[in-house]
């Protein structure tokens, strides 16, 4: 499937290594498979020193040719637990020029003028980068495109909030990778006015927030966001997590005194602090946040309301996102066993009346617990605010949007990848589309999620989509409408689907028509899917405070009774390595669930923290008045 026409490498040229002239310095690639490809790439200085937590500044000039026939360092971050790392690659590059990017390019040539598709990894903002081997690029060289990807900061570092730092100084490395793209992909075959974003989990987030920041405007034209919503972190519960980190090390929560410590030291602490967040029920522990300036305003919001509007949008998400959470370290059957105390956890999580679960019931009567507990948090959470996102495309209205929508903007596609992993348990589990996308299948990295077998006709019907889309904005399937077109990629071939979700949306938008006419009865609503003010990662997905079902469940996490570990009240704990103690835990100490020192996140006893992807323990926090409530009612009816 190429985009374009591309003239095969000469064999004479191929037998000397590539080399490209940059506004920095020369560099060196490597031809493989007939492919030029440059690893390592430096766009911005390396951050440490004076420029740790400061926004990022141009790499120094270098003389001669540099070498990049290797990846680059890796920004600094914590390791997998040991389940999720049975499942996901994550390779350490050390070093500290970590802000780079890699190129691979059919033909290094300026009058090639090839679409360009830049990629940013998920990861909870906290964990990934651009050497994982899933994210080659030689299929999309192969299939005429120019194919960048890009690391940058992570956690504290990257998504940390200081009161003497500028705020998202990781997504001011993805805005300094992408300048360097305009003035700098020709060089490598590349057209700079036909530039294709795409990413998943904690990089579909950051490009929602990209889409809706002036500051980058004009720097690409299409967008793909996988399995993360264009939402925004809760500024306090990000500042939490600084504090609480700042407790541990003993030092005032500043930028300047955060930069004085120790490397490892400070990612040890990270992770320590990040184990009483709760991915499950939250957002991820560190996230990109309203600052005014790069992120002016909540980036969904923005977006409905016209933003970025003529930036072609393909927008999607798989199945069973959540269960990449609930089966490596067997909480799914856990959850299943607490049955009316976990739907109570999802209530308060997603701020939803008896009616949503209830209804999630009658759709799926033969689900278990943590089934219904994982597809309606994931659709609060990723698929509502991704729906409204091209309903707003689309001019389709939708119950909760403030604002007409002008016609004249560019569309948006959707998708969901519904071929199941032929690991047990995993169905079609968060991050799992990724080898196919890149069509990178066959690498034992991809394999690890999909299991042996991967069929090769879909890797190629959905990198071909991608590879059609960066060319000229269609995948290949009709754009969203009324009639909510769908293209599912599972089993069969690829077919349309219309309204696949559109009963359980529904759900949403009653449960929102309820709260904005007034306050509801027994339990704790607000109205879903607009400005959240958090997002999630991973999402099963994202950012800190609204956008997460998911994260790394890491090591045992133990229920918390008390202020100083995590709110009071029902706890059921799931770890990676099996149950820690009792799967609930009471106490009355209301107080201190909404003490400065509760996980960020704790919303009404329930720990939201965590994950644009990918973070630490998953922890579902129940107030028990909500439990007495949600028995009261009977519940949505149990198996």
């Amino acid at each position: 499937m190429a985009a374009d026409s591309v003239d095969s490498v000469d064999p004479v040229a191929e037998t000397k290594d590539p080399v490209v002239s940059t506004p920095y310095g020369a560099v060196r690639g490597r031809y493989e498979n007939g492919i030029a490809v440059f690893r390592g790439i430096p766009y911005a200085a390396p951050p440490f020193g004076a420029r740790r937590f400061r926004p990022p500044e141009p790499p120094e000039p270098w003389d001669g040719v540099r070498d990049v026939g290797a990846f680059g360092p890796t920004p600094p971050k914590p390791p997998y637990s040991e389940a999720f790392a049975r499942l996901l690659a994550d390779p350490v590059v050390p070093g500290d020029d970590c802000l780079n990017l890699n190129v691979w390019t059919p033909a290094p040539d300026p009058a090639a003028r090839l679409p360009v598709m830049v990629w940013i990894h998920g990861g909870a903002l906290t964990r990934g980068s651009s050497a994982i081997p899933v994210y080659d690029g030689h299929a999309f060289a192969r299939d005429g495109v120019v194919l960048v990807s890009v690391n940058y900061r992570l956690g504290v570092e990257g998504f940390g909030l200081f009161p003497d730092a500028p705020a998202n100084p990781g997504l001011r490395d993805q805005l300094a990778a992408l300048e360097w793209v305009r003035e700098s992909v020709a060089r490598f075959g590349g057209d700079p006015g036909r530039v294709t974003v795409f990413g998943e989990s904690a990089g579909a987030i950051s490009i929602g927030a990209l889409l809706a920041s002036p500051r980058a405007r004009g720097l690409f034209h299409r967008a793909v966001l996988q399995s993360g919503p264009p939402e925004a972190s809760d500024r306090d519960k990000v500042r939490r997590m600084v504090r609480r980190m700042a407790t541990r090390l003993k030092i005032p929560a500043t930028a300047e005194a955060f930069a004085a410590v120790d490397r490892d030291l400070l990612l040890r602490t990270q992770a320590d602090v990040g184990r009483l967040s709760s991915p499950v029920l939250g957002g991820p522990a560190f996230g990109i946040v309203v600052d005014g300036d790069l992120v002016p305003r909540d980036p969904l919001q923005a977006l409905v309301e016209g933003a970025a509007a003529d930036v072609g949008l393909l927008l999607g998400w798989t199945r069973d996102e959540y269960r990449l959470w609930l089966v490596p370290g067997g909480l799914l059957e856990r959850v299943d066993r607490l049955g009316p105390v976990a739907l109570a956890g999802a209530m308060a999580r997603c701020h939803c009346g008896h009616e949503v679960p209830r209804g999630y019931r009658a759709l799926r009567p033969e689900a278990g617990t943590a089934d219904l507990v994982g597809q309606m948090i994931t659709d609060h959470l990723l698929r509502v605010p991704l729906h409204r996102l091209a309903d707003a495309r689309s001019g389709t209205p939708t119950a909760s949007l403030d604002a007409d929508v002008p016609g004249g903007r560019a569309p948006a596609h959707v998708y969901e990848f519904a071929w199941p992993s032929n690991v047990p348990g995993l169905g079609a589990c968060h991050a799992l589309e990724l080898g196919f996308v890149f069509d990178t299948t066959g690498v034992p990295e991809a394999a690890k999620l999909a299991g042996e077998g991967a069929p090769q006709e879909l890797a190629d019907a959905m990198h071909g989509a991608w590879v059609r889309f960066a060319a000229d904005g269609d995948p290949g399937w009709a754009a969203w409408d009324p009639s909510h077109p769908v293209r599912v990629f599972g089993a069969g071939a690829p077919h349309t689907v219309h309204g696949p979700r559109d009963r359980e949306l529904a759900l949403w938008e009653a449960e929102s028509a309820r709260a904005a006419a007034g306050p509801a009865t027994g339990s704790t609503r607000r109205q879903t899917g607009r400005s959240t003010v958090g997002a999630l990662g991973a999402s099963p997905l994202g950012t800190a405070g609204q956008s997460g079902v998911g994260a790394d469940p890491g090591p045992a996490a133990r229920p918390v009774a008390g202020a100083a570990d995590g709110p009071s009240g029902s706890t059921v704990a799931g770890t990676a390595d099996g149950p820690s103690g009792s799967p609930a835990a009471r106490t009355a100490d209301k107080t201190a669930s909404k003490s400065a020192d509760s996980p960020p996140g704790a919303v009404d006893g329930v720990s939201a923290s965590a994950s644009p992807g990918i973070d630490e323990p998953v922890r579902i926090t129940t107030p028990p008045a909500a439990v007495r409530r949600f028995r009261r009612s009977g519940g949505p009816g149990r198996r």
